[in-house]
């Protein structure tokens, strides 16, 4: 029960406002043409708000922990969507964003995913990948070899 609640809490605060707050807040600023097109970007959201709880899920579940970097899951994730890329969460949340840019038609709001993206991968390839290397050893090497960073 404890780790759900930290896992929630975890998604409510980091992915909640970088995945739906600024970019709703963004969005709403925005003067974007608006029509038909809009609705396509719905599905495209909540799809990428899909991933990302099915990838929080699993580091809750398989994982023993959380997505938040000072408390880690336990074991090396490597089933569902990270047998397809190391990276899903990520993934899911640029999605996301793609989706809100097309919903709100908004131009800042697609500079706001390209700005997180790239944040994002200087992360991992800095960061990330580093310790997880540190921490799961010839496992997350091994998982690296089989499974691409992102798609």
């Amino acid at each position: 029960m404890k780790l759900l609640i930290k896992n929630l809490l975890f998604t409510l605060v980091i992915p909640g406002t970088v995945a739906v707050y600024l970019p709703v807040w963004l969005g709403r600023r925005s003067d974007g043409l608006h029509g038909w097109w809009n609705w396509l970007g719905l599905p495209v959201v909540l799809f990428g708000l899909t991933i990302l709880l099915i990838c929080i899920w699993d580091f809750m579940k398989k994982g023993e922990g959380t997505p938040f970097p000072l408390d880690p899951p336990k074991k090396l994730v490597t089933a569902q969507l990270y047998q397809y890329s190391r990276n899903p969460m990520y993934l899911g949340i640029m999605t996301t964003l793609v989706g809100w840019s097309v919903w709100y038609a908004s131009w800042q709001v697609l500079a706001y995913s390209l700005i997180v993206s790239a944040i994002f991968h200087v992360y991992v390839k800095a960061i990330e990948e580093p310790l997880l290397k540190k921490q799961f050893g010839e496992t997350y090497e091994a998982y690296c070899q089989k499974v691409p960073r992102w798609i």
